[in-house]
């Protein structure tokens, strides 16, 4: 894992296509801005597990039937 340090309005390059900016620090919350193509799906790490948790459930129901 790389750990890397920003302040706020800094920015992180994830080749040449998607920027990370921080908006803003405030107690222990920080907010980004994420810049991606379009056709590069970004979600929350629980939000993901969730659509990846119903995914296999789906699939799961329509090869049972």
């Amino acid at each position: 894992m790389l750990v890397l340090s920003r302040k706020k309005d800094e920015k992180i390059m994830i080749g040449d296509s998607i920027t990370l900016m921080v908006i803003e620090i405030k107690n222990d919350k920080v907010r980004l801005g994420i810049e991606a193509p379009k056709d590069v799906t970004v979600h929350r790490e629980e939000v993901y597990a969730a659509i990846k948790e119903q995914s296999a459930h789906d699939s799961k129901d329509f090869t049972s039937h």
